[in-house]
């Protein structure tokens, strides 16, 4: 863990004692340093990717005990509730979801075509409603539910060149916001908006945009950093500590927001 960000979040050690979370897309990037810091906060953590090697990699690494890998591909909607009820026959009730996936290639929308759009709806949109219909009942039998949606700041703002994933976010952005006029007082439902984040997402999305535009992967990232007040990238575990705070009990009033930890890029306000 980042030496700064484990002296700021030490405050915070066992604040989640006790509760038990689902954490999406735990390989890595900010999945993985979401886990860590849910972990360091003293839950229970559920890590969740297709590949079971990297996610025994991740637990091997998380503070404490009891932590349990699932290992399972979102884009598999037949399977997922057959897995999630199996996981919670074992685990029992779980209070966090983190609806964490990969997102789609970059390029114009208007190049996409109808079948494009399948894959990154199931693992996102598909399977995030699935899984957190499965572990609402849980949540309210223990009073106590915090469900975190990782999508973009192109909720707010579209981003040149990723038309498909903007379209997405978008959908994903009104799915969380009419929940949060639905579900029990005591179940929250939030986005995070990631910014420009030093993961290999982002890496395979500068490579991506470099053979749709022709510019070179060096330009598109000069690009980004000319856009972000920062300018710098974004550790993951600097969102994961606001996706850990937006999980707490005390942040039980904090419901239907959009969360922007994007060092500034976004204009509107």
């Amino acid at each position: 863990m980042n030496k700064l960000l484990e002296e700021e979040f030490s405050f915070a050690e066992n604040i989640l004692e006790g509760y038990t979370a689902l954490v999406c897309g735990a390989s890595k990037g900010i999945g993985k340093a979401t886990a860590q810091m849910l972990a360091r906060s003293g839950a229970r953590v559920v890590v969740c990717a297709r590949n079971e090697t990297e996610l025994n990699n991740v637990i091997s690494g998380l503070h404490g005990k009891g932590h349990v890998s699932l290992v399972i591909d979102l884009e598999e909607i037949e399977l997922i509730e057959e897995k999630i009820l199996a996981l919670l026959s074992e685990v029992g009730d779980i209070q966090i979801l983190i609806n964490n996936s990969g997102g789609p290639p970059g390029g114009p929308l208007i190049e996409n075509d109808i079948a494009d759009f399948d894959g990154p709806f199931k693992r996102h949109l598909y399977a995030s409603h699935i899984v957190t219909r499965l572990l609402i009942p849980g949540m309210e039998k223990s009073r106590m539910g915090r469900i975190i949606n990782i999508i973009s700041t192109s909720v707010r703002e579209p981003i040149d060149n990723i038309g498909l994933s903007n379209t997405l976010r978008g959908a994903m952005g009104s799915w969380s916001k009419s929940l949060s006029r639905e579900l029990s007082p005591f179940i929250t439902i939030n986005n995070i908006l990631p910014g420009f984040t030093d993961t290999d997402r982002l890496s395979s999305l500068s490579e991506s945009i470099s053979k749709k535009t022709g510019k070179e992967v060096d330009e598109v990232r000069r690009e980004w950093m000319n856009s972000v007040p920062i300018q710098r990238l974004i550790d993951p575990l600097e969102t994961a500590n606001a996706i850990t705070w937006l999980s707490l009990p005390s942040s039980g009033a904090i419901r239907g927001v959009s969360l922007a930890v994007d060092g500034g890029r976004m204009r509107s306000i």
